[in-house]
This record gives structure tokens, sequence and C-alpha cells, in this order.
């Protein structure tokens, strides 16, 4: 199967370009946008570096890697630190599960003994007939068991165009091999449908919390796509399972724009936990409980500017700090794919009550191949965790591209600000 993976090998490419899949090389656009300023490629802002072997702009502290190049696409990726101190790297590779109800890709495994320094794969890690849609670890506090967590686009159990089982496999040999599928139905929601990709968490008292949402397609003027977002709370290590805040069809949701995704929620210490919630109204959204997940404030906006797109909430090296991962930009339209192309972070030292200025990390550099909006610009659903005083970072560029990313978590205070760029290119 590892043959099925190989990257492309072609003679005329240089080394620091890609094949796209399509005819042309991935090429750096003759004009890039940060934060508003648009600057040439061949003189970036003094804060900024080309990055062309990653198709990226950055700042100068962040460096990384490409790890693997789809010959289709490739979904979410996300990755852990195993038991046995590897990095583990997972992401479908193919096409999209959604709507199809055939099995269309493979989820595949990378692995780095060295911290990220050298990646060995790509392998199957499911050698299952159905599709998958990502990978969610979950590592139990004293334990080397590793759990991976996610959609279940099984054919025969599936409703409409995403919703599916949620489920978990385990894997007892640092994540070389994993169990069947076990598949979640909760004690207030035997028949609970869904779709979970985005980080969960285990809280100081052990209670496993997964976000989780829904999509109705009723094609109406005013809601073409309705949405539901909820929490999955067990506090058996994954033996019974509730929804909340209610049962679907019950969930979150904004009454705007009749949606609310992706729910990503972070243990903050103790019983506390916040949630972080997609939205299109230009903002994350939060929720949060003080009582271990059994109950939930309503949700309200954050101050952190983000389209319709998917929260990208970790916890810093210090175990005290949170870092949101955010694009800073929204153009006040439904779903505009532009505004995934750049990624901003912001630092809160008070579990999410205030949150620093937005400071910039990365963008596309990368011309458009007029595939599709939603693979040009595509820099979201990235992931992240913190190895020592290193923050690590994996993001699925163009829906093609794994990209391993790296920075001293010290330097994200330092990264340039909106007003440091202006000032870069003499505006």
């Amino acid at each position: 199967m590892q043959k099925d993976f190989k990257k492309a090998n072609r003679p005329d490419m240089k080394k620091t370009d890609t094949y796209d899949g399509v005819g042309v090389r991935n090429l750096l656009a003759k004009k890039i946008q940060v934060g508003g300023v648009t600057f040439d490629p061949a003189s970036p802002p003094k804060p900024l570096v080309i990055r062309r072997g990653l198709g990226l702009v950055t700042a100068s502290a962040i460096d990384g890697q490409l790890v693997h190049e789809a010959k289709k696409n490739l979904f979410e990726t996300r990755a852990t630190i195993t038991p046995g101190g590897d990095y583990l790297l997972m992401f479908p590779d193919g096409s999209h599960y959604g709507g199809k109800k055939d099995k269309v890709n493979t989820m595949i495994a990378y692995r780095s003994s060295d911290k990220g320094k050298t990646w060995t794969g790509p392998r199957v890690a499911f050698d299952i007939d159905y599709s998958q849609h990502g990978f969610i670890p979950l590592i139990p506090r004293g334990s080397e068991r590793i759990y991976a967590f996610g959609t279940q686009p099984i054919a025969s159990k599936r409703e409409g165009g995403e919703n599916c089982p949620i489920g978990f496999r385990h894997s007892d040999d640092d994540g070389h091999t994993w169990s069947e599928a076990t598949l979640i139905r909760p004690k207030n929601n035997p028949g609970f449908l869904g779709m979970s990709v985005m980080r969960m968490c285990e809280t100081d008292v052990g209670t496993w919390l997964l976000g989780s949402h829904e999509a109705r397609w009723t094609l109406t003027p005013k809601a073409p796509v309705v949405t539901r977002a909820y929490v999955l709370r067990s506090d058996d290590r994954g033996k019974t399972w509730t929804v909340h805040p209610k049962p679907r069809p019950s969930g979150w949701y904004l009454e705007k724009f009749e949606r609310m995704d992706e729910p990503c929620p972070i243990s903050l210490g103790g019983e506390k936990v916040m949630v972080f919630i997609r939205t299109c109204e230009g903002h994350l959204w939060e929720t949060r409980s003080d009582d271990d997940g059994c109950t939930w404030s309503e949700p309200k906006p954050t101050v952190l500017i983000h389209p319709d797109a998917p929260p990208m909430l970790f916890q810093h090296p210090d175990g005290k700090t949170l870092v949101a991962f955010h694009h800073n930009r929204h153009s006040g339209s439904h779903f505009k794919q532009t505004d995934r192309s750049e990624i901003w972070v912001s630092l809160s030292v008070d579990q999410g009550t205030t949150w620093s200025e937005p400071r910039f990390v990365f963008a596309n550099a990368l011309a458009a191949t007029s595939r599709s909006p939603w693979h040009d610009h595509q820099c979201s659903y990235i992931d992240a965790f913190s190895d020592g005083p290193d923050m690590h970072i994996f993001v699925p560029h163009r829906w093609r591209r794994a990209l391993h990313l790296h920075i001293k978590a010290n330097e994200m205070e330092k990264l340039p600000t909106k007003a440091e760029l202006i000032q870069g290119v003499g505006l």
C-alpha cells in the first residue's frame, strides 16, 4: 500500500517546486496580501520571509517542511506525541467523504522519531472498507493507549451528505496497529449522527469531551444548510456518553444564520472547560462549563476575528496560556475562501477572558491554479501541539500538501502585528 502514496518524481521540476496534479508547478503568486498589505514576493516586508519550498510567506521565526503531497487531495492533518515519544501524523488521502458513499480515501500515517526533523511514511493507518474524515487523537492521562476518534462514514448508517456515527479506535502499540471502531451511542440520544474532526480534551477530573455538529440540507433561500453544534461527554473513559446541551436536533446555533459548526473543547483546569465554535458571524464564539461539562453557558462571541472556518485552539507549553490561531479577516460574506489564506495567533493568560493583539504567523504564497478557491487559498484546519519549548503546527495546505511547521513558543509574542507589517512596506 505504501507504493500508492509515493510523491511524484518529475525530472523537470526544481527542488523547490512541487507538482500540483494539473500540469503546472506550484508557482509563487505575483502579488501576496497579508493583513490588507499587498507586496511583491521578491520584496516582502522586513518581518516576513518567503518559504518557497513550503508555498508560504511566514514570520521569520517560523520554518518547516513539506511532509506529503497528495496525488489528488488530502484533508484534516492531525498529529500527536505517542506514548513512546514519536510524532504521529495522520490524515485522509483521496477525496472528501462528504456526499460519497463509496470508499474514496484512505487514512494514512507518517511517523517521526527525531522530533519532526525527518518523517517515515506514508503507511496505511486503518485498512478498512469505508472512507475517513479525520484523526482526533486522545491519550488519557496515565495511559499508554492512543485513541483515534472521528466521523465514521459507514454507508449503511449515514444520513444525508455528511451525518454519520461518531466513533473511536484504540492502539496499544504506539499507533502501529488499531482496533476495530466502537460507535458512540449516547444514553440520551442513541441514534446520534453528525461529524467530528476537531480536537477533543480530557478534563482534570478525567472526563472526555468531544465536539460534533450535524448538517441538514433544507435548500431554502434563508438557510440552504442548517447546522447544530454539540458536545459528547463521557465520564467513564468512553464506556457511556451523553449529548450536550440537549439531544439532537436541539444543539447550539445562531438564529440569524441557522448555523454553528465544529465545536472545539479545551480544559481550563479542574472542572472548567471552554468550547470554541465556528460561526458565520465574523468571530469565533465560545461557551463555558464550570461543572465538568454537565451544564453550559449561552454561546457568545469572542473578540477573535474569524470567517466561517474552524476553531484552532491549543495549550501553550507553559500549561497556562491559551493559543488561538485564527484567520483575523472576515469579508462579510459567507464561506469566502480567500479569508482562509492567512493564519494569525492571539494568546490569553486569563483562560480566554481577554486576548492579545493578533500577530502574523503565515499565509499562502502560491498562485491560484483555477482549480477552485476552496483549494487555492486553503490554510485552515491546522493542528498543533507543544513539545518542550516548541510549538509544532500541521497544515493541510491547499487540501493537497501536508506541512509541518515549528516555532519556539516564546517567539509567538514577538511575531509581527498588522501595524508592523504596514511599517515594513513603508505605508
